[in-house]
């Protein structure tokens, strides 16, 4: 009996797909990422992915605070069968598609919401006044959990195992670092995550290979002085005119001491001091946040903010103490693409949306908590093109505003099943353990 046939005749007794031990040609591997999008935009699969992300809308929850939403996504999970382990992080659900053997590839989406007024008004607007999901997130989940849905119905073509990763708290809370710490992704070789881009067009995507987003700190300084009377301000130690020249200094620090090459960013976006026009205060609060691509840059910057702020501050007379807030919002690591993982995203999404519609971005200097993925492993992150054609401005990231084109979801759950998918595939390019075995007994 011929070696294809022994391999046929196995699989058959099995009940599996020959796909899953038989390598796949490079014609075969690429029309992956076509079938799975004809899949996602079958109009049940479509509408189911839709109800699922209107759901999530209309009940936004903040950092660790996301158990209906977590709650859906078991539900869901359990409806198609695929196996879990919860919780992670308060909330955090991991699911897990295939064989349940190595290797093992990661695909994450973010739950939380932000804490905002909706003032979009449509049928599935927030139920929880001062939520909102204006950052995407509902449609990130959906999009993975429309992602395990082709996962599971094509379980049998994996080479491996897909971790389903539902993390909470990406605003701000650093739930991809507890997820870490928890344990959610032991043993996986690399991740992939994905954003909405309401600027881009639906069918396009964007990225870059090296540094993509900006790493991010917090800090917030009180500095003290002494109150007193506007018309004796000679009585008084004016912590207002210190706060002011603590802010110039602060740019200083970009323009003077940063190389112009290296990007790095300080924005002082909060200054709370007084509450009367006649009035010097006793102290007054600045905060904000800085932001640089190098991990050396970053902590430069950490260092030389905090002795601006104090020494400035002593200069005025006043004294000041300066927290980085690290316990309440960790700083983020800058997020850089692995750049065997941007290659192979190149090959996927251009079989998925055409070569020409696969854009290399700038970076950005805003960040992403999925950096502490890619800390601990290889890890992608791109932007998927969800604009609204009918809005001729689309409110950006974060307004109150913000709206998502539903006719993207089926690209993202296409992309992140593909890109799973074919990872796995490729791990697997050699020929099979099994059949060498079958070669050796024969």
């Amino acid at each position: 009996m011929g070696f294809s046939r022994w391999v046929f005749l196995i699989c058959s007794l099995l009940m599996i797909s020959p796909i899953t031990f038989c390598c796949l040609t490079s014609k075969e591997a690429s029309e992956i990422p076509i079938n799975f999008l004809d899949f996602a935009k079958k109009a049940e699969f479509f509408d189911w992915m839709v109800g699922v992300r209107r759901k999530i809308h209309e009940n936004p929850e903040l950092g660790y605070e996301e158990f209906e939403t977590s709650k859906l996504i078991r539900e869901e999970l359990d409806k198609m069968g695929i196996p879990y382990k919860h919780p992670f992080a308060v909330t955090g659900v991991v699911g897990y598609v295939g064989s349940g053997e190595p290797p093992f590839v990661a695909l994450r989406a973010d739950m939380d919401a932000l804490p905002m007024q909706e003032m979009l008004e449509w049928e599935h607007k927030s139920k929880n006044p001062g939520k909102m999901h204006a950052c995407g997130h509902d449609a990130h989940v959906a999009m993975l959990l429309g992602a395990a849905r082709i996962l599971q119905e094509h379980r049998q073509s994996l080479k491996g195992t897909v971790v389903l990763v539902f993390q909470p708290a990406e605003e701000g809370g650093g739930g991809a670092k507890k997820m870490i710490d928890a344990g959610a992704i032991e043993n996986v070789k690399a991740i992939f995550g994905l954003h909405v881009n309401p600027g881009l067009p639906v069918g396009k995507v964007e990225s870059r290979p090296g540094p993509l987003l900006a790493a991010n700190g917090f800090f917030e300084a009180v500095i003290s002085g002494k109150g007193g009377h506007a018309a004796i301000p000679q009585h008084s130690i004016d912590p207002i005119l210190a706060a002011s020249n603590v802010i110039v200094s602060l740019q200083h620090l970009v323009s003077r001491e940063a190389d112009p090459l290296d990007s790095q960013a300080i924005t002082v976006g909060k200054f709370q001091g007084g509450g009367a026009f006649n009035v010097i205060p006793d102290s007054v609060t600045i905060g904000g946040t800085f932001r640089a691509f190098s991990k050396e840059s970053f902590m430069q910057l950490r260092r030389r903010i905090e002795e601006v702020i104090v020494g400035q501050a002593t200069v005025q007379r006043c004294n000041a103490t300066v927290d980085f807030l690290f316990h309440e919002k960790p700083f983020y690591p800058a997020t850089v693409n692995d750049k065997d993982l941007h290659n192979h995203f190149l090959k996927v999404a251009g079989d998925i949306v055409g070569t020409h519609n696969v854009k290399e971005m700038q970076p950005l200097m805003g960040s992403e908590d999925f950096s502490f993925f890619q800390e601990v492993m290889p890890g992608y992150f791109f932007f998927l093109g969800m604009k609204d054609g009918k809005a001729t401005k689309p409110a950006s990231l974060h307004s109150p505003y913000f709206k998502i084109n539903e006719d993207g979801l089926p690209f993202g759950a296409a992309l992140h099943a593909s890109l799973a998918t074919r990872f796995l595939l490729e791990r697997n390019s050699e020929v099979p353990l099994l059949n060498q075995n079958l070669h050796d007994e024969l």
